[in-house]
This record gives structure tokens, C-alpha cells and sequence, in this order.
């Protein structure tokens, strides 16, 4: 069963992202399905550690991002999400070169608050980060 109560494509996703540190980091959307949403970053320069490893800051990044994007697109129209807490746990370290991709599903969508699981894994369906997400749903300013 769909979700979403917004209508997007890849490209709508990807064009909000241009001047944000997700841009930065080098996320970009590459896929949805009728109840899930997915990123992807290449562990590089802008998002690893010094000793080449993705930084754990550069996975919660893109766990909120994922999981921000899907919960919005989860909203009714009118409405808005902000984040509340986020946890990560870093299970598999990756190298530099190496792409991640970003799952979000959700646990929870309520009429105010969303819990999102986001399972990050590396080329090999390899569960690199587990993260959850909290978002709670707000009415959008409209002027």
C-alpha cells in the first residue's frame, strides 16, 4: 500500500537537496517504492574521517535526510515534519570509494509524529548502519 500523500519524482528530491549539507556530503536520491525511500553516497573526501573511514556524523546525516524527505512525502499536504531524535549505530566501517545506500521505512506514521527505520548498506546488502528517526508532523507556515 502507497504512503505518500505527495507527489514527487527522483528529480524533485534531488533539486531540494542542491545548496544543503546533503548536497555537500555528496547524498543523492536514487530510488522509492510504494512504502519505501532510498539515498546513496560514495565514501569520499567530504564525508569520511581522516583515517579514510565514512564518518559516522556523514551516516546519521544521511539517515535524517532519507528518512526527512520520506516523512514529508508521508504528510498530508499542509503539513510538515521536523526531526526529534535520531540514533546510529555503526556496525560496519567503509572504505574510501566505497557507495552506501540509505533505506528509510517507516515504523510509524502518526498524525503527529513518524518513526523511521533507515538501514544503510554497503554493495553487498551488507547492514553497514542502523538508524531510527523521529519526526513530528507540524502545519506549514503559509505565509
Amino acid at each position: 500500500m502507497e504512503i505518500w500523500k505527495k507527489k514527487f519524482t527522483l528529480e524533485d528530491l534531488n533539486q531540494a537537496n542542491k545548496n544543503t549539507a546533503a548536497e555537500q556530503l555528496g547524498i543523492e536520491f536514487i530510488a522509492y517504492g510504494d512504502d519505501w525511500m532510498e539515498a546513496a553516497l560514495t565514501v569520499d573526501h567530504r564525508n569520511c574521517q581522516p583515517v579514510g573511514l565514512l564518518h559516522g556524523g556523514s551516516s546519521a546525516l544521511l539517515a535524517e535526510t532519507v528518512g526527512s524527505y520520506a516523512g514529508f512525502c508521508a504528510c498530508e499536504e499542509g503539513k510538515g515534519i521536523v526531526g526529534v531524535e535520531i540514533n546510529a549505530n555503526h556496525l560496519k566501517a567503509m572504505k574510501m570509494g566505497e557507495r552506501v545506500v540509505a533505506r528509510a521505512t517507516p515504523l510509524h506514521i502518526g498524525r503527529t509524529l513518524h518513526v523511521w527505520q533507515i538501514n544503510i548498506t554497503d554493495s553487498q546488502q551488507r547492514l553497514c548502519c542502523q538508524s531510527r528517526l523521529t519526526l513530528a508532523v507540524l502545519d506549514q507556515n503559509k505565509e
